[in-house]
């Protein structure tokens, strides 16, 4: 993760709270409303710091189960991600046979809620794609 999260992990409130702020804020190229963010930050607070240690510790090697994927496989990925870069997503596609990868320049970590209405459109094209193959 290209964002500093280690203080996500921290045993007091107070670095706790601070770094999760910097986490939610560094996820967004584009800002929602003060009140979204408040709601965002506030139900990443309830994970608690043990459980963020564990997942942000964790060793994963998931290239052989990722080749052998036999669906159809939609990798989406902000081009301004600052959590997890966007080199991870086009990599991510090329381990999976036939996956298929969009990047949205100007978006953060979160294509989803940034640019809702492609995001929207290209899934239900996708879904629709696969269900007729």
């Amino acid at each position: 993760m290209r964002t500093n999260v280690s203080g996500m992990t921290a045993g007091d409130l107070a670095s706790n709270i601070a770094a999760t702020r910097a986490f939610v804020y560094g996820s967004f190229a584009h800002l929602p409303s003060r009140d979204e963010l408040e709601t965002i930050i506030a139900y990443n607070m309830v994970v608690p710091p043990q459980v963020r240690a564990a997942m942000i510790g964790r060793a994963i090697d998931a290239d052989a189960a990722l080749g052998r994927l036999d669906i159809p496989v939609l990798v989406t990925h902000g081009a301004e991600d600052k959590v997890v870069p966007p080199e991870m997503g086009r990599a991510t596609a090329a381990r999976i046979p036939g996956a298929q990868v969009t990047i949205y320049n100007g978006i953060g970590h979160t294509p989803f809620r940034e640019a809702a209405e492609r995001f929207d459109r290209e899934l239900a094209a996708f879904v629709d794609s696969a269900q007729r193959s």
